[in-house]
């Protein structure tokens, strides 16, 4: 299957340009919080730290809804804790995924797919923008494609893999027993919804994905076109909590909507409504999970691997430092994956890379390779990567560091 940049098309989309200069700019909003946090003085609580990510938008408009939520959550959590405020902007759905799973925030900020995954693993919901997103396959009028089935073999444009677009449609191809790969004869894919469009328009893909809203826009613009495929609905941007916060979450949720009523101009009409760990139980079930075995490999459970530890197999944690150092399995050795390939079955190892040259020389060696759950598909990528290798004895802990935590094993922080 090819994969295509819909950036490489001519005169297509001059805002490419501009993710260096808005990535400065919140880098510099980042740091305002800081300065003031350090004249509060040692009587200051600890300052919450905050993940904003701002959703699948052009870069202008990505800039203006990190602004006003860093905003409205200054205002919003001030009364608890002071001026100090650590906010992390992010582009970067998975890798937040991945910090929900290791509880690295106090507070995320971010589309449905990463704040179902941060109730998953114990945040509280609290609250989301009004409207629903939808993610819908796309296509001319005038297209043979009326279904999903009917898309077999076709060009599909898509948004890269972190948007909750891209999050719903995988989870419904593999809820019909395919993937992306399989199901399509090749990917263009764009960092901006609208240029999808662009990529229908000169005949480069037969179908996109895109947010219903983004299809609503098109069509009210003239835009023959239909849907043939679509998701639930999940919620808008939402906010989550870390249990244990010294603000509640009806607190939280109060400011907001107090804060983003008196700031009309920051959100526009948008408004807030409440949320329950239910509203995300579509999403969770959707998005990147791994296969249930892996040939060549024994699946193994918490209580196994703490059996293999003692019998003196070696486990490493596929992770990266951040996460291994704010807590691992007790006796885990630090081999991060570095991935860059989809998360499906059909990954393209040469994508990625790991170190395979950190194994034991011994090929018989019992290997344990783990990382932040189900979801997560570095340590299954390792694990064939070690068999591939020509290692004999290889167990994958699916259910990894967030498993092993649950069942009150070890942990070790560094």
């Amino acid at each position: 299957m090819r994969a295509l940049c819909v950036s490489q098309f001519a005169g297509l989309w001059v805002k490419l340009a501009q993710p260096t200069l808005v990535a400065a700019a919140l880098m510099l909003q980042v740091t305002v919080p800081a300065i003031a946090a350090a004249t509060v003085g040692a009587a200051s609580a600890e300052p919450y730290s905050v993940l904003i990510n701002p959703g699948d938008e052009a870069e202008q408009s990505r800039f203006a809804t990190f602004s006003a939520w860093k905003s409205t959550l200054e205002q919003s959590l001030r009364p608890e804790r002071g001026a100090a405020l650590k906010v992390t902007p992010s582009t970067d759905a998975s890798a937040d995924l991945s910090a929900t799973r290791a509880r690295l925030f106090d507070v995320f900020v971010a589309p449905a797919h990463v704040i179902g995954s941060a109730v998953r693993y114990g945040y509280v919901p609290v609250a989301s923008i009004e409207k629903p997103v939808q993610a819908v396959l796309v296509a001319f009028n005038t297209s043979s494609v009326s279904s999903l089935e009917s898309a077999a073999g076709k060009r599909l444009g898509l948004p890269q893999q972190d948007s909750v677009v891209t999050y719903l449609l995988r989870g419904e191809l593999n809820a019909a027993n395919t993937t992306v790969k399989r199901h399509f004869s090749s990917v263009v894919e764009s960092r901006y919804q609208d240029a999808l469009l662009i990529c229908l328009q000169i005949k480069r893909c037969d179908v996109v994905a895109v947010e219903r809203a983004v299809f609503e826009r098109w069509v009210a613009a003239g835009e023959p076109l239909k849907v043939v495929m679509q998701s639930k609905a999940v919620p808008g941007m939402g906010v989550a909590l870390k249990p244990a916060s010294t603000t509640s979450p009806e607190a939280l949720r109060a400011a907001l909507a107090k804060n983003m009523a008196a700031a009309p101009g920051a959100f526009g009409a948008q408004k807030l409504q409440a949320l329950a760990a239910k509203d995300f139980d579509y999403v969770s079930t959707l998005g990147y999970f791994t296969p249930r075995s892996l040939p060549g490999a024994t699946v193994v459970d918490a209580a196994t691997v703490a059996q293999l530890q003692k019998a003196g197999a070696l486990l490493f944690d596929t992770r990266n430092d951040v996460e291994f150092k704010a807590g691992h399995i007790a006796g885990a050795s630090l081999l991060p994956y570095g991935e860059k390939s989809a998360k499906d079955a059909d990954f393209k190892a040469a994508d990625d890379s790991f170190d395979i040259s950190k194994l034991p020389a011994n090929k018989a060696t019992p290997l344990v390779f783990a990382c932040n759950g189900a979801e997560c598909w570095k340590s299954f990528k390792a694990s064939h990567a070690a068999l591939k290798a020509g290692y004999s004895k290889v167990y994958w802990f699916r259910g990894g560091f967030p498993e092993w935590r649950s069942a009150n094993l070890p942990v070790a922080v560094q």
